[in-house]
């Protein structure tokens, strides 16, 4: 529900988004073949998200449905900078438990986790179930830390360094470094894979191993940064798919030239995202 200004005061507008379901919807319309696992609401919202995933080219056949309500996420701009409320209880999306969870066909490649899914409970324990399941297959991670809605510090602590451990490519914004390990080199944060930080208009950093790779922001108009690092995530994870790259032999074997083209298109994707009103992330086509 995005904060929209009108001749009265601003009204809130439901535009369908939110943390991966936003990198869902662009990765797949930068061509990656894209399903999610998420607790759809059968109410008129979770209708509308079905309807805009579907549209998108995403897979939700293995979304588990229920009669409860949607997850709404009130947003006001400051500066084009989005401030949250939540409002989650009891919700489709945080009721999801391991019992829910389906069997993964062997087509996927990779699974990518993040969001607030990983702060409430019990759809927290839930996902986190399922990286340690699912780990030998490529695992993301974007925390996407909404400090407002945590009311467990120390416990998402621990959780999200239980899948850091797990994950191959770990994708934070420098906000999510500073509350998750305040003062902590990136590159101390996982003994294996990639490690990427975000950092808005100075661009992205990227360090496997002893490596380090720097990509620039493209310079553009903000409207607002809503669904930007999402649009960025699923922009690296599709350029690494064109490379061969996004499994965990891939990603090992894959040259610092191939995780740069990869960042470039995550920041590329990312940079159109921030010209336009809410979660709206780029089509391929929109892509030099």
């Amino acid at each position: 529900m995005i904060a929209t200004p009108a001749p009265d005061g601003p009204v809130f507008r439901p535009v369908p988004g939110g943390g991966m379901f936003n990198t869902a919807i662009a990765a797949a319309r930068l061509g990656l073949p894209t399903g999610l696992i998420a607790g759809l609401s059968t109410d008129l919202f979770g209708a509308e998200l079905v309807a805009a995933a579907t549209a998108s080219g995403v897979d939700i056949s293995l979304c588990p449905r229920a009669p409860r309500p949607t997850t709404l996420a009130f947003v006001a701009l400051a500066n084009g900078q989005p401030a949250y409320a939540f409002h989650d209880e009891n919700t489709a999306g945080r009721m999801l438990r391991s019992a829910d969870l389906p069997a993964l066909p062997d087509s996927v490649q990779a699974l990518a986790f993040g969001g607030i899914s990983l702060a409430g409970e019990p759809c927290g324990t839930t996902y986190d179930a399922l990286c340690a399941r699912e780990s030998a297959r490529l695992i993301v991670l974007d925390p996407n830390i909404r400090p407002a809605i945590v009311t467990d510090a120390p416990a998402l602590r621990a959780r999200l360094h239980r899948m850091i451990a797990r994950a191959d490519i770990v994708k934070l914004s420098d906000e999510d470094l500073d509350w998750l390990a305040p003062g902590a080199e990136p590159a101390a944060l996982t003994a294996q894979g990639l490690m990427i930080v975000t950092r808005g208009a100075r661009g992205a950093l990227a360090f496997r191993g002893a490596e380090r790779i720097a990509v620039p922001a493209p310079a553009v108009a903000v409207v607002d940064t809503v669904g930007a690092g999402d649009t960025f995530t699923a922009g690296v994870l599709a350029g690494l798919d064109r490379a061969g790259a996004l499994s965990k032999a891939g990603l090992a074997a894959a040259s610092a030239d191939t995780i740069r083209a990869a960042l470039i298109l995550g920041s590329a994707a990312a940079a159109i995202t921030v010209t336009r009103a809410g979660a709206n992330p780029p089509w391929a086509k929109e892509l030099p």
